[in-house]
């Protein structure tokens, strides 16, 4: 029979199990390939209780991608302490990842999912969402040496997450672009990203 109360300790357990098992899965299947039934199923509860945690996927899936920012920056500083890496290979070989993320356990949203994670924040949790972006964009410039204001981390933010979403995106959301083209596409757009960051690492911004 099944259990009718819980207790809070109990319900804070299953919360975290429930976030921790789905960024698992997302970040080795994809967002996309990963259903709510995967997710509560491997946590041992059923699809009702499971909605008393989180109203919709999405709602879970910003949960996720907060528990997978330090994880983020902690991939960050184990490249650039990496010795046999030059500094330009570290960053490279971490956009290359963040690119290509089920394929190296980073959970990446498509120009779909972001529409859909929009549409589920109210204003005031949109406001914490860009605040965390802010963080962690904020910290990899500094991981990876560079001295960084607003405006470099908000282009910095764009940049990556432009290389991102155009990967996924093509074919099926962008059909007119060539797919015969998607990586070195991609290698394009690292290599100018990391050109640019290597001139702000000499170039501090200017005082404003």
């Amino acid at each position: 029979m099944p259990k009718v109360a819980y207790s809070e300790e109990e319900r804070d357990r299953i919360r975290s199990a429930l976030i921790t098992t789905a960024l698992d899965l997302m970040a080795h299947q994809g967002i996309q390939h990963t259903t709510v039934e995967q997710i509560y199923r491997s946590v041992g509860i059923s699809r009702t209780f499971f909605y008393t945690f989180f109203p919709s996927k999405e709602d879970l899936i910003v949960e996720t991608l907060y528990l997978q920012q330090p994880r983020i920056l902690a991939y960050a500083k184990s490249l650039m302490a990496d010795s046999a890496l030059s500094w330009r290979e570290a960053v490279r070989q971490f956009l290359y990842a963040c690119c290509y993320g089920e394929q190296h356990g980073i959970a990446v949203l498509t120009i779909e999912e972001q529409q859909k994670i929009f549409c589920r924040l109210s204003p005031e949790s949109y406001q914490v969402f860009r605040q965390k972006q802010f963080r962690l964009f904020g910290s990899l410039l500094e991981c990876f040496g560079i001295t960084s204001d607003p405006a470099r981390i908000h282009l910095f933010t764009n940049l990556s997450l432009t290389a991102m979403v155009i990967r996924r995106a093509i074919p099926q959301t962008l059909p007119l672009f060539v797919p015969e083209a998607a990586d070195e596409t991609l290698t394009f757009q690292i290599d100018a990203i990391v050109s640019c960051m290597e001139h702000w690492k000499t170039h501090p911004p200017a005082a404003s």
